[in-house]
């Protein structure tokens, strides 16, 4: 299809991009990725790498100018444009409820409304964990503001919370997404994946079980597979994971000398710690994995074993469960990668999300 024909072509703008799991998603779906902006290094470092066309800005949004846009405005000008604005989470997940009124980050939604004002995109997609919308005005929460903005402005907006594992993802995450319209009334995608559908859930078998089997602290040299590393293992967590049942095994299957000392202790009614039941467990060879954190391939942070090799996933098997392609290629330290990885847009949601805005242009074009 031809650059300059608007028809079904769409420019996404990629707003707290990271390393690139929202336009990894959009770009298999078929859109161009326009222009994309992140503040940390290491995320620009991997979005560069593998999206050597997309204009990158390294600035805050905060920072941000509308001189940064305008040659990737110029270049995609017979585009419809897609304002993405998925920004860092932390401030409104259930492990950081107490977060300071004054965390930066809440604001950062606030300022991506700005451009959208400004510019005016024909699209809109925000994607967060589910505690975005629970945060109320007078708690800083960025969201009820945001929404009155998009509606005063006439978009047709969704909203819900939807889960990655019903669009083909292989791992259990809830997300809350938001979809926005200049040209009609838009709405969440149905569920392709599930028990009641024509494709089941996706699994970590098919996921991750074709890969060469490697050691704790073992890095797979292969230019076709970069990033199959993995990280180290003391000598306690080594005796602990090898304690542990393939296929889902923890801690349950450990004798007490190699439980850590916060599982032991025991409540004033004599009741022992019972909570965190996945850190140090054992992924499922038949299910979705738990969902990958910040240190997805840290085996003591999660259920982030390998199901029957004794170490934590590698690099290449948590993104590869995050939906990115094995040419898809990460710059960074380990804990660097991870962070990136865990904190990606699962591609195949963006994916989905991507497929059913085309879906929506067809519709309006006719």
């Amino acid at each position: 299809m031809e650059k300059n024909h608007k028809y079904n072509k769409i420019a996404v703008y990629d707003f707290f991009c990271g390393c690139g799991g929202t336009s990894s998603g959009f770009q298999k779906s078929g859109i161009d990725i326009a222009f994309a902006l992140d503040i940390d290094p290491d995320a620009q470092s991997t979005f560069t790498k593998n999206f050597p066309e997309t204009i990158f800005c390294g600035k805050s949004i905060t920072d941000l100018k509308a001189s940064d846009l305008e040659p990737a405005l110029d270049k995609y000008k017979d585009s419809y444009k897609l304002f993405c604005g998925c920004a860092p989470c932390q401030p409104f997940t259930r492990q950081n409820t107490e977060s300071p009124k004054n965390d930066s980050r809440k604001s950062l939604l606030t300022q991506f409304g700005v451009f959208v004002e400004e510019y005016k995109p024909d699209f809109v997609f925000v994607e967060n964990v589910p505690g975005l919308q629970k945060v109320p005005k007078h708690k800083k929460g960025p969201f009820p503001a945001f929404k009155e903005l998009l509606i005063e402005m006439g978009y047709h907006l969704t909203y819900g919370v939807v889960a990655a594992q019903d669009y083909g993802a292989p791992q259990l995450r809830r997300r809350f997404v938001l979809l926005a319209s200049k040209h009609g009334e838009i709405n969440i995608p149905s569920p392709t994946h599930g028990e009641d559908k024509d494709n089941p859930y996706k699994t970590v078998r098919d996921a991750i079980a074709d890969l060469p089997a490697i050691a704790a602290g073992e890095t797979y040299n292969d230019s076709r597979l970069p990033n199959h590393r993995a990280a180290k293992l003391s000598e306690l967590n080594m005796k602990r994971i090898k304690a542990s049942t393939h296929d889902g095994g923890g801690r349950r299957n450990w004798s007490l000398d190699l439980w850590p000392p916060c599982y032991t202790r025991t409540n004033e009614d004599g009741e022992a710690h019972s909570g965190h039941t996945d850190c140090y467990g054992r992924l499922w060879w038949n299910r979705p994995a738990t969902g990958l954190t910040t240190r997805c391939i840290s085996y003591s942070n999660g259920r982030f074993g390998h199901p029957e090799q004794d170490r934590a996933i590698s690099i290449r098997e948590a993104a590869r469960l995050q939906g990115f392609d094995d040419s898809f290629e990460f710059i960074g330290n380990l804990n660097s990668m991870a962070r990136q990885i865990g904190n990606a847009v699962p591609v195949d949601l963006a994916h989905a999300m991507g497929c059913h805005f085309i879906k929506h242009i067809e519709a309006i074009d006719g």
